[in-house]
């Protein structure tokens, strides 16, 4: 899953992205709502985290553009007010939830994760894939009961294949999906190392390899 931050308070921004990317998230960063804009032209993202006090365009003002454009992209206010008026002006404009600084990243984590999984039409957190459970919102996975511990791009890895059950997903949908802008040094086979290491700990038969097309779990 990859996320769009637009936030320009470093000293809040720069713990969010690690938090984030810890719980299995590619974000990409921006302190402005030009420069997001921007990024939306050319990147697929699944939820947009939005500061409401930006410099420039504000993050509501950009959000009712959004909006008026039809952009349906889940979006999660970060607000230092608490207030009701701020709240109500928020979802007025199209705001899907929002949460008051300074927030706990951990709260963070499951409304995103809550905000995904209703954007993609699924009632439970959990995706079941025969005696592997992976919840989305607290970000653990679980195979016969037993929590298996899968690292933050592992986790991401497996979140995509398992929205995807019977469906093949090519390494380029994968790579576009669990790494950033800031992302350098990628090696050409670490998909396939990831791959690798999920097999090894979910057992070897739960991601099939399409030769010459992808990945895919089976439905």
């Amino acid at each position: 899953m990859r996320l769009l931050l637009v936030e320009d308070d470093v000293m809040l921004g720069k713990p969010t992205v690690e938090g984030l990317k810890l719980a299995g998230y590619a974000v990409d960063w921006f302190q402005n709502a030009e420069d997001a804009a921007l990024a939306l032209t050319s990147v697929s993202y699944d939820l947009i985290l939005l500061d409401i006090n930006l410099p420039g365009q504000s993050g509501l003002e950009w959000l009712k553009q959004l909006r008026g454009d039809q952009n349906l992209l889940p979006v999660l206010l970060l607000t230092a007010h608490d207030a009701l008026k701020f709240k109500l002006e928020g979802f007025n404009v199209g705001a899907d939830d929002y949460v008051v600084k300074p927030f706990d990243l951990d709260e963070l984590v499951a409304r995103a994760g809550a905000l995904i999984r209703r954007a993609k039409g699924r009632g439970s957190p959990e995706i079941v894939c025969g005696d592997v459970v992976f919840n989305t919102q607290t970000r653990q996975v679980q195979k016969n009961e037993t929590p298996v511990l899968l690292s933050g791009k592992e986790l991401a890895i497996l979140e995509i294949l398992m929205n995807n059950k019977g469906r093949t997903i090519s390494k380029q949908q994968i790579e576009d999906q669990i790494y950033d802008w800031n992302s350098i040094g990628i090696e050409s086979n670490t998909v396939e190392v990831h791959i690798s290491s999920i097999r090894r700990k979910l057992g070897k038969d739960l991601v099939k390899t399409m030769r010459g097309v992808g990945y895919m779990i089976a439905a």
